[in-house]
C-alpha cells in the first residue's frame, strides 16, 4: 500500500498539468458548442455530425502518434535523450504524412456526406465547417506529437499554457466570426470552423518555438531534421501506433456511428447528443490526462527495468481515476438539466440531453477505467490484444446493443447510449485483466 501511495503522488504531480491541458483542449469544443448553440438547434446538430465524422480521422492520427510518448518516455527512462529526440522527429514526419492523406480523404468525403443519411437541413448547414475542421487536422496532429514529447520529457506545463491560451483565442475568434463583430461578416457555423483552424495553427507554431528554445530540451532536440528517416524506427513506431489507432478507432468509430444513428432519429436528438457527448467528453479529459501520466510512467519504469513499480503505478492511477469519475457522475445526476439548459434554450433538446446525461453518469466510471488500463498496457508496448478487446467491446457488444435498444427498440436516444455504456464496461474489465496478467511476469517486459 505504501508503494501505491508513493506512486499515486508521483503520477498525480505529472498528471495535473496534463489534465489541465486536456480539459483546456475540451473547453475549446465546449465553447464552440455553446456559441454555436446560440444560433439554433440545426447548426448545433450540424456541428455534432461534422465533428462526429472528423473525430474518426482525428482519433486514428492520435493513435498513430502514441509511439512518440511511449518510446520517448522509455528512452528517457534508459537515459537516452538523443533517442527520444529521434522519436519526436519521426513522429512529426508521421503526423505530416498521415495528416495530409487524411485531409484529402476528408475533402473527398465532404462531397458525399449524403451517404450518412442525415436530415436535409443538417446536410445543408454542415459545409464548409466540415472542410475547415478537416484542414486543421495537420496542425493539430503535429501539435500532439510535440506535446507528447514535451510531457514524456517531464515538461508538461508549457503545453498546458499553450492549450489554455488557445481556448481564449478560439472563443474570441468565435465571437468575431460566428456573430460578426469587429467588421467581420456573420458566418455562423462556418465562423467556428475558421476559428478552430487559426487557433490550431498558432498553437502548433508556439509549442514548436518553445521546445526549440528551451535549454532543458537541448540534449533531446533533434539536430538533423532533414536527415533520412530510419525505416527501422518507423516500423517500430508503426508496430505500436497502428494497433493503438485500431483500438482508438474502434472506440471513436463507435461513438461516431452512435452520432450517425442519433441523426436518424432527427435534429433534436442529434443536438441533445452533441450537448451530452460534449459534457461527457469534458469530464473524460480528467481521466484521459491521468491515463497519459500513467502510460508515461509505466513506460519509463519498463525502460529503466524497474518492473516492481508497474502494478503500484497502475493501481494508483485506477484509484485516482475512480474518484474523478464518481465526482463527474454525481455532477451529471444532480445538475444535468441545468447543464443542458446552459447550451441551448430549446425545451425538447434540453429534455433529451438531460436523460442522456443520466446514462453518461453511469458510463463515466467505465470510461475512466478503460482509458487508464489501455494507457498502462501501451506503456508496456502491449497493443495487439487490447485492439482486439476494444473491437469486441464496441462493435460486437456496444453498437449492436445500442442499435437494438435505440433504433429498433423503444428506448430512443437513451438506448443508443446504454449500448455505448455496455461497450465501455466490457473494455474496462478485459483491459484491466490483461494488465494484471502481464505484470505477473513483469521481468520479461523489457
Amino acid at each position: 500500500m505504501k508503494a501505491v501511495l508513493h506512486e499515486s503522488r508521483a503520477t498525480l504531480l505529472l498528471a495535473i498539468p496534463i489534465v489541465i491541458g486536456q480539459v483546456g483542449q475540451m473547453l475549446m469544443g465546449i465553447t464552440d458548442s455553446v456559441m454555436i448553440g446560440r444560433t439554433g438547434a440545426v447548426p448545433l446538430a450540424a456541428s455534432s455530425f461534422g465533428l462526429g465524422v472528423f473525430n474518426v480521422f482525428f482519433i486514428f492520427g492520435v493513435g498513430l502518434l502514441t509511439p512518440v510518448a511511449v518510446f520517448a518516455s522509455r528512452a528517457r527512462g534508459a537515459g537516452r535523450h538523443d533517442e527520444a529526440g529521434e522519436f519526436l522527429r519521426h513522429g512529426l514526419a508521421l503526423s505530416l504524412g498521415a495528416g495530409a492523406i487524411e485531409v484529402v480523404l476528408i475533402l473527398l468525403m465532404g462531397m458525399r456526406l449524403e451517404w450518412f443519411r442525415q436530415k436535409p437541413e443538417v446536410l445543408a448547414a454542415v459545409n464548409p465547417f466540415f472542410v475547415l475542421i478537416g484542414l486543421s487536422l495537420i496542425p493539430v496532429l503535429a501539435y500532439l506529437a510535440l506535446r507528447q514529447f514535451a510531457e514524456s520529457m517531464g515538461r508538461p506545463w508549457v503545453p498546458m499554457l499553450v492549450i489554455l491560451a488557445g481556448v481564449v483565442l478560439n472563443a474570441f475568434l468565435n465571437w468575431v466570426f460566428i456573430y460578426g463583430h469587429l467588421g467581420a461578416p456573420r458566418l455562423g457555423l462556418t465562423g467556428a470552423g475558421i476559428s478552430t483552424l487559426i487557433s490550431r495553427i498558432l498553437g502548433t507554431a508556439v509549442i514548436f518555438a518553445w521546445l526549440r528554445m528551451d535549454p532543458a530540451m537541448r540534449a533531446a532536440w533533434p539536430r538533423r531534421w532533414f536527415a533520412p528517416v530510419s525505416w527501422k524506427r518507423l516500423r517500430r513506431m508503426l508496430g505500436v501506433g497502428l494497433p493503438v489507432s485500431g483500438s482508438l478507432l474502434f472506440e471513436g468509430g463507435a461513438f461516431g456511428a452512435a452520432t450517425i444513428m442519433m441523426g436518424w432519429l432527427g435534429a433534436v436528438p442529434l443536438a441533445a447528443h452533441q450537448i451530452a457527448i460534449t459534457c461527457a467528453a469534458f469530464t473524460f479529459m480528467f481521466s484521459l490526462g491521468l491515463s497519459m501520466a500513467v502510460g508515461i510512467r509505466t513506460g519509463a519504469a519498463a525502460g529503466a527495468g524497474e518492473h516492481s513499480r508497474l502494478r503500484p503505478i497502475w493501481l494508483g492511477g485506477v484509484g485516482i481515476g475512480f474518484a474523478l469519475s464518481a465526482a463527474s457522475a454525481v455532477l451529471f445526476l444532480a445538475y444535468g438539466r441545468a447543464i443542458a439548459h446552459g447550451f441551448i434554450g430549446d425545451p425538447g433538446v434540453v429534455s433529451t440531453a438531460t436523460v442522456l446525461l443520466v446514462v453518461a453518469a453511469v458510463f463515466q466510471v467505465f470510461d475512466g477505467g478503460q482509458v487508464i488500463n489501455g494507457a498502462a498496457l501501451r506503456g508496456l508496448t502491449d497493443v495487439k490484444v487490447p485492439a482486439a478487446i476494444t473491437f469486441v467491446s464496441y462493435w460486437v457488444i456496444g453498437l449492436p446493443l445500442g442499435y437494438a435498444l435505440g433504433i429498433r427498440g423503444r428506448f430512443g436516444p437513451a438506448g443508443i447510449w446504454i449500448g455505448l455504456a455496455a461497450g465501455l464496461a466490457t473494455a474496462a474489465v478485459l483491459l484491466g485483466i490483461r494488465f494484471f496478467r502481464l505484470t505477473r511476469r513483469a521481468p520479461s517486459m523489457a
